[in-house]
């Protein structure tokens, strides 16, 4: 929320008006044959305090972020820069309580996946407000801050919001705007350069462009590379005025070499059960000492791909903005917004899966490989209406915020196949997937490309219609309560193709083995979430509050893909699952407003998933309860000292959930969450001196979780990622006004650690060793 500041009066004049009437006063009374004389005025500003935000730029929050009843941190730029921070995962890792999957079984993820809070959050990504679609790896060029909003906030934005949203907030045209561009190169080759131009037009337009060019490959990993060109033109009509018009978009062209990651075996945790043969239910004695040997193994070398040579990820992402924005009043404002975009991800990734080892010479072991391939296209279409208004009721201020929202999303996959069959009176070949020595593997074998079936695409797509309104009122000097609410019709619709097997005929009557079944389904719902909060100032540079929300995840909210599956949750004829959040806290702007620092607990609980009872029949009894406290402080400790640190304790519980399977007749309860350490803290500090900045900080990441069943974890494999610190450090020298030198250095202690484990356990990506970027950044 933006304040309004009138032109029509110059603070220093009317400054020097008071002292002259309270001097001519005085004068008066004891001197008054004496002219008054006009004491020396200064008029200082503020300090800019680069990494701290006063306000979110969402015009959703009616208030500024220390009079907001909830956990927001805003990540600026400047921290980016100083940092060395050039994606969006590296770009969160300045706030506790985030982290970043791998994916599922031996295949990867593509582009963006984390969990915020206990809760995945990889669809909660927002670009001005808007909810932002497709897989891809996101950066940070074109970002004026990241946002991070913490706790269920269905009515912020609607569906699915368990944990709470990344805003990413484009730049923009502007009349104060300074150019700024950025050439560096980094250990494996790393070249990136960035521009940042803005230019004004007349005395009420302005043009911004920003782009990137990157092209690197990946520290101490074979033949893994990326590669991105995108750019960002924008154009901004009516600055300064009353109505203002901005055209902008952005359009990423990424090619690049996929990492499918490494196998755990030799590292902590790692445990090979021996292979039975099916019918058999023992080992043999050949079975047993195959599974000794490989649990005696010892690591592979972190430089192997397992992949092939035409593995591949090619990313095209375009996205075409209009905001309007009209002053009714001094504190009234209109705004519409309209936005499409699209993007498609054509991918192909070799996942590494069961080692084979039949002899005690390692050097003959190998691995077995699956090839997974994505086509997929996003695309989603947005039309937003909002208002904001201060005005008075009995007395009360209010500071209002609602609006009217339309959304159309899709998204449409391929479907590929590996094995070899009959479909429709076509016959396919089964691919190729040699093995690969386990310490030496060859990225010239030739590996298969999956194949496209006809008849199998995934077409899901989802309409919104949405109202919603936010309203705070200021009781006293003192208190202030606020209440919000969001209420949306949604209707999800998914169409697909099955493939009829023996094994799931009876799931379709009527098609033969080999044809394609139509499958999918639809879900259409009403939802009503909402939020309230109360909030008490002890002083102007502080708040104390209490907040209640709510949000909703229907099935199909992730992927648009619903099921006729009884016990999955996208089946459309489930309930919605149903999240409920408290929080308490307290924020602080200290040391003259230059740092501020908040403290949150809270409890978070996802109710609705769907379970097993005890009668063995599905039932959507299940829970996942997380409770937690968050401590924040940010901006600057003396004016060349800068700060910023968090840290989080989170305890989470899975109630209620079990898993039942009629082929085995087994039972699996899970009570834990994955992927959620009770502790995780961040630290970014840095000092200003003779034209030198010196930086430095660490991370701590506290184990998690990947087995979360009631099951021996000696006997599981990778039961968990073991904590972490990572350690970086920045030197910065100003030449002069126009460039700056800068050469950060990542993990500086070169820590060895896992940043990544899929689900299965058997695959890991480690995180980054030690590494560095040299940068020259040139202002003009």
């Amino acid at each position: 929320m933006s304040y309004i500041r009138s032109r029509k009066h110059n603070p220093a004049r009317i400054a020097a008006l008071v002292a002259a009437t309270l001097s001519f006063g005085a004068n008066a009374a004891t001197e008054s044959n004496e002219a008054a004389q006009l004491p020396e005025v200064n008029v200082t500003a503020a300090p800019e305090v680069p990494f701290k935000a006063d306000e979110s730029a969402n015009n959703k929050f009616t208030k500024p972020l220390l009079d907001t009843t909830q956990t927001v941190q805003v990540i600026k730029k400047e921290l980016l820069r100083e940092q060395g921070v050039f994606s969006l995962t590296d770009a969160l890792r300045n706030t506790p309580g985030i982290t970043i999957q791998l994916g599922e079984n031996g295949n990867t993820s593509a582009g963006d996946t984390f969990s915020m809070r206990g809760f995945n959050a990889s669809n909660q990504l927002f670009v001005d407000g808007i909810r932002d679609l497709g897989a891809v790896s996101r950066d940070v060029f074109n970002l004026e801050q990241v946002e991070v909003v913490k706790g269920p906030a269905g009515a912020d934005i609607g569906r699915g919001a368990a944990s709470g949203y990344i805003n990413l907030i484009s730049k923009l045209p502007s009349l104060n705007g300074k150019n700024y561009a950025t050439v560096g190169y980094g250990t494996a080759d790393k070249k990136r350069a960035t521009v940042d131009l803005n230019q004004v037009i007349g005395e009420t337009t302005a043009v911004r462009l920003n782009a990137l060019a990157f092209d690197g490959n990946v520290d101490k990993r074979d033949k893994v590379d990326n590669q991105n060109f995108s750019v960002a033109p924008s154009i901004a009509f009516g600055l300064g005025g009353p109505t203002r018009l901005y055209l902008y978009s952005q359009h990423v062209r990424q090619d690049n070499t996929p990492d499918g990651g490494i196998p755990t075996v030799g590292r902590k945790g790692f445990y090979r059960t021996p292979s039975v043969t099916s019918p058999a239910t023992t080992p043999t004695a050949a079975q047993t000492l195959e599974a000794e040997r490989i649990n005696a193994g010892g690591k592979v070398d972190r430089e192997n791909y397992y992949g092939s040579d035409n593995d591949y990820e090619k990313v095209e992402a375009d996205m075409i903005t209009a905001k309007f924005e009209h002053d009714l009043t001094p504190t009234t404002t209109i705004r519409n917004i309209s936005r499409y975009g699209k993007t498609n991800v054509d991918r192909v990734v070799t996942g590494v899966n069961a080692i084979s080892a039949s002899s005690a010479d390692a050097n003959t072991w190998t691995l077995s490989r699956s090839r997974q391939r994505i086509d997929r296209d996003d695309e989603i279409l947005v039309n937003q209406t909002s208002l904001n208004t201060i005005f008075d009721v009995a007395g009360f201020k209010n500071s209002f915020a609602g609006g009217l929202e339309f959304m159309y999303e899709s998204q449409k996959s391929k479907g590929f196949g590996t094995t070899g069959q009959t479909v429709n009176g076509v016959t396919y070949t089964a691919i190729s997937n040699p093995n690969a020595n386990l310490y030496n593997p060859n990225s010239n074998d030739v590996l298969g490309i999956p194949y496209a079936i006809p008849g199998t695409e995934t077409d899901g797509r989802t309409t919104t219609a949405a109202i919603y309104a936010f309203d705070t009122v200021d009781l006293t000097d003192k208190w202030q309560v606020n209440a919000g609410l969001r209420y949306e019709h949604y209707n999800t619709r998914t169409t697909a193709g099955t493939i009829v097997t023996s094994t799931n005929q009876a799931s379709f009557p009527g098609y033969a083995t080999g044809s394609i079944a139509p499958s999918g389904g639809s879900a259409s719902d009403n939802l009503l979430s909402w939020k309230t909060g109360v909030l008490f100032k002890p002083a102007t540079n502080g708040s104390i509050y209490a907040s209640y929300a709510t949000s909703y995840t229907p099935p199909g909210s992730a992927n648009f893909a619903l099921t006729s599956t009884a016990n999955n949750q996208n089946n459309g004829a489930l309930d919605p699952q149903k999240t409920d959040n408290i929080e308490l806290g307290t924020k602080w702007d200290l040391l003259n407003n230059q740092l501020n620092v908040s403290a949150a607990i809270f409890r978070t609980e996802n109710d609705k998933q769907t379970s097993f009872n005890d009668l063995l029949q599905p039932e959507q009894i299940g829970r996942t309860r997380v409770t937690g406290l968050e401590l924040l402080a940010i901006g600057q400790l003396t004016e060349h000292w800068q700060l910023s640190a968090g840290v989080t304790k989170l305890n989470a519980k899975a109630l209620d959930q079990q898993s039942y399977s009629a082929t085995t007749g087994i039972t699996t309860v899970t009570n834990g969450v994955r992927w959620t350490p009770d502790y995780s803290a961040t630290l970014w500090s840095q000092y200003q001196f003779n034209g030198f900045t010196f930086g430095g900080g660490a991370r701590y990441m506290g184990e998690q979780k990947r087995l979360v069943t009631v099951t021996d974890p000696a006997i599981t494999n990778t039961p968990s990622i073991e904590s972490y610190v990572v350690a970086d450090a920045m030197v910065a020298y100003a030449v002069n006004k126009n460039l700056n030198l800068r050469l950060n250095v990542y993990n500086i202690f070169d820590k060895e650690y896992v940043e990544t484990l899929n689900n299965g356990g058997s695959r890991v990506r480690l995180g980054l060793p030690r590494s560095g970027m040299l940068t020259a950044e040139f202002m003009f």
